[in-house]
């Protein structure tokens, strides 16, 4: 749920996020510096060690913020045939595919994307204020189960003896692309999922104001990415804690082997 808020806006009366159609999609992001997910090269090779858990990624992450509000009462998703795990039907042309491109071909150290943005309208939500939550976490959700099992796709691959360099890339890419997209979509300012959680539990007037961000939020996050902020001050410390939960939860399977 991020740069989708680009297409569409906040209503103005009510609370924020709750009332009117909204749009919601992921942002991807990638540095070297912040070790996020990182790409080390553009081979072949690399390309598709890093592509192929990354569709799976940004897919299941659109297509669980439709199946969460389906589930609370909004159709919208469903009807436009958004709920769904084929990736053509979340590819953005300027965000999945141009802005990247032009950031590989010009050297940049950062990757941005986002997909095409997933409508969904709150004022259906059987509850909007509670339920807005649910949906928002959905997407970053997705994303924490999909590091799981790359982690023990990981993990299953040391323990059998597979020594083959292929797999064990894309099981860590799998893992580091996910945590990536749920520590950056968690970031707490609209478009992103962190804006919308965010903005369901202020009072009403500060999430109308909150709201007002959104148009700019994009390019504000964008500027906070390139300044290193968003990395030293949001990306680093909550992908280290979601990285050791899940090198927690990894530890009874690790003791198998």
């Amino acid at each position: 749920m991020g740069a989708g808020g680009l297409a569409g806006g906040l209503a103005t009366t009510g609370l924020a996020g709750f009332f009117g159609s909204v749009f919601l999609s992921s942002v991807t992001f990638s540095s070297y510096r912040y070790h996020i997910a990182m790409i080390t090269d553009y081979s072949i090779q690399a390309i598709a060690i890093n592509a192929i858990p990354l569709i799976f990624a940004i897919t299941i992450h659109e297509a669980a913020h439709g199946y969460a509000a389906r589930k609370f009462g909004d159709n919208t998703a469903y009807m436009l045939g958004r709920v769904s795990l084929n990736p053509a039907k979340h590819i953005d042309p300027v965000g999945t595919i141009l802005i990247p491109l032009v950031l590989i071909l010009t050297g940049s150290p950062f990757l941005v994307g986002y997909a095409k943005p997933v409508p969904v309208n709150f004022g259906r939500l059987r509850n909007p204020r509670i339920d807005s939550i649910w949906v928002a976490l959905a997407g970053p959700g997705s994303n924490f189960i999909q590091a799981m099992i790359w982690a023990i796709f990981w993990v299953l691959l040391l323990g059998f003896g597979v020594q083959e360099p292929f797999l064990t890339s894309m099981a860590k890419a799998g893992v580091m692309w996910n945590i990536g997209l749920l520590v950056f979509n968690l970031f707490p300012l609209p478009p992103l999922d962190g804006g919308r959680i965010l903005s369901s539990l202020l009072p009403a007037r500060e999430s109308i104001a909150l709201g007002r961000l959104e148009p700019w939020g994009f390019f504000i996050v964008l500027g906070l990415v390139f300044t290193g902020i968003i990395g030293s001050l949001w990306m680093e410390p909550l992908s280290s804690f979601f990285l050791g939960i899940i090198n927690l939860l990894m530890a009874p399977l690790k003791m198998i082997f």
